[in-house]
């Protein structure tokens, strides 16, 4: 089942419907796709603390309504100024701590995203388009159904008591220390998260893992977005530390394969999939916040070289599910916001700032403990990033799309396999987004698809028609329920007559495509 929205002046799709409405009801004000993608944002950190909040980082695409016009922020955190490789080393890890441990934990940058993208865009005044959330925070919302794993364990959790409240889904609960916290932004700014309550909890958590100077470093940057001319369109996403480049270089490789004219032939899967393969597979090697020239024109088609219509290949590694939320905003004058922000694990490293309750991401997962890896934990240093936001413009610079997804290590092929719905088979939003997924699986937690890339598997949804003719090539399949792990894939297109069509993933249950 796939459902297509239609708009004319503005459209929100989120995770949730309650944060979509918030979205919208800031266009409806006048407020710019910022001005909805904050508001919608703030919503999610109350309602949706399994995937996002105030404890995890942000990135963002922005078109501005002018042709070819895209920037990027970076709204990443750095490890604090106690960050000690050799001190996870001398305990014997050889990966960094994957939950409860503080030093997985870099300052999180959701809050300066926020100023960053309102300073630049934003029309309505901030407090305005808190409001809802610390309304929310503070008189209550229902829990969602994707909440009560996580939320069981989280109750259990010192400063996790929020959560006692949620037994099943619609399950009133309140989050005070949310609400004071989205209420000292309002009031002081960055100051009063990052100086206030909670930057004092964090550095009372964090046991010399911070000190005062890492708090008041803003972590917001507007960076040079990266891009791929594929199937007559320019996608855009984030440069490192983020690994969006694997989306650019997958379609960059698929765009010169000779592609099925269905989406159905297996075919069609196995060469996205392989796609994916030969650009993810030295991820780990080459992804770290310094990266540079990952995506010549020569390094793309040396990839598409490697890729066998039939056969999977056999790849060498170098020597050596997660839980996030995607929203997107368009407004009547054409600017697109494509922001996605995650805790990386659900509910992230599941320790909690003890005066506020907000949860704490776990995105330091991503740095290296090999001496001298580039991308090694290490003071004021940002780890390599999952999310993976994606922007489309037309040929003249003008937004086509903005799309993006959770789904920790499978996001780019997630969105590859969207994106070639869309800009190649001619889907509508709803088919392009509900459509049955490929992913490649690994087993572990969701992020560590990369360590043994030939030992993967392709796990597909059900409902795909692919499982025996991908056998036949070679590739180990697994069947898995349609759902959550496969991503929750957001879309607006902007349709040549100005009209936008939308969809909120169907896997998100409670998500809403709204528009104006």
């Amino acid at each position: 089942m796939h459902d297509t929205r239609y708009a004319t002046s503005g459209m929100v799709c989120s995770v949730d419907h309650l944060a979509s409405a918030a979205g919208v009801a800031a266009l409806d004000r006048g407020g710019s796709a910022a001005d909805a993608a904050i508001a919608t944002n703030a919503v999610l950190a109350v309602t949706a603390p399994h995937m996002c909040g105030l404890g995890g980082d942000l990135f963002a695409l922005v078109h501005d309504g002018s042709p070819g016009e895209v920037t990027a922020l970076n709204a990443s955190g750095r490890a604090g100024s106690g960050a000690d490789p050799d001190r996870l080393r001398a305990e014997g890890h050889e990966r960094m701590p994957h939950l409860h441990d503080i030093r997985s934990v870099p300052v999180p940058g959701c809050v300066d995203g926020w100023l960053a993208l309102h300073e630049r865009y934003g029309r309505l005044p901030l407090p305005s388009l808190l409001e809802p959330a610390i309304r929310l925070a503070s008189q209550g919302f229902a829990a969602s159904p994707l909440m009560l794993a996580g939320a069981r364990v989280a109750a259990g959790r010192p400063g996790g008591g929020d959560f006692a409240a949620v037994r099943a889904a619609g399950d009133r609960m309140t989050r005070p220390g949310v609400a004071r916290a989205l209420s000292a932004v309002a009031a002081d700014g960055r100051a009063g998260f990052y100086l206030g309550e909670f930057g004092e909890g964090l550095l009372e958590l964090g046991g010399g893992e911070y000190d005062r100077a890492d708090l008041a470093r803003p972590n917001a940057d507007w960076v040079t977005p990266l891009a791929v001319r594929a199937f007559g369109h320019d996608v855009w996403s984030m440069p490192p530390n983020s690994q969006g480049y694997l989306l650019l270089m997958a379609l960059g490789i698929a765009d010169g394969l000779d592609l099925p004219a269905s989406p159905g032939d297996p075919l069609w899967a196995h060469l996205l999939a392989e796609a994916a393969r030969v650009s993810g597979h030295d991820r780990l090697a080459l992804l770290h916040e310094d990266a540079k020239d990952l995506l010549s024109s020569g390094e793309i088609e040396r990839r598409r070289a490697l890729v066998d219509p039939a056969r999977r290949l056999r790849l060498t590694a170098p020597a050596e599910p997660g839980d996030t939320t995607y929203l997107c905003a368009v407004d009547g004058d054409g600017m697109g916001v494509s922001l996605i922000q995650s805790n990386a694990a659900g509910f992230g490293s599941m320790l909690f700032e003890p005066h506020t309750g907000i949860n704490l991401h776990n995105r330091g997962i991503g740095f290296s403990l090999t001496p001298g890896h580039p991308a090694e934990y290490g003071p004021g240093r940002r780890p390599p990033h999952t999310l993976a936001p994606a922007l489309v413009t037309r040929p003249d610079g003008a937004l086509r799309s903005v799309v993006g997804t959770m789904g920790g290590d499978a996001q780019p092929q997630i969105l590859l396999q969207v994106i070639t719905r869309l800009l190649r088979h001619g889907e509508l939003p709803g088919e392009a987004v509900a459509a049955p997924r490929w992913r490649i699986g690994a087993a572990g937690t969701g992020f560590d698809t990369w360590y043994a890339p030939d030992d993967t598997v392709l796990d597909l949804e059900d409902g795909t028609p692919w499982s025996d003719g991908l056998a036949a090539l070679g590739h180990p399949v697994t069947a898995r329920p349609y759902g959550s792990t496969f991503g929750h894939a957001h879309l607006i297109d902007v349709r040549p007559d100005g009209v936008l069509a939308g969809a909120a993933d169907p896997r998100a249950l409670i998500g809403a495509a709204i528009g104006r």
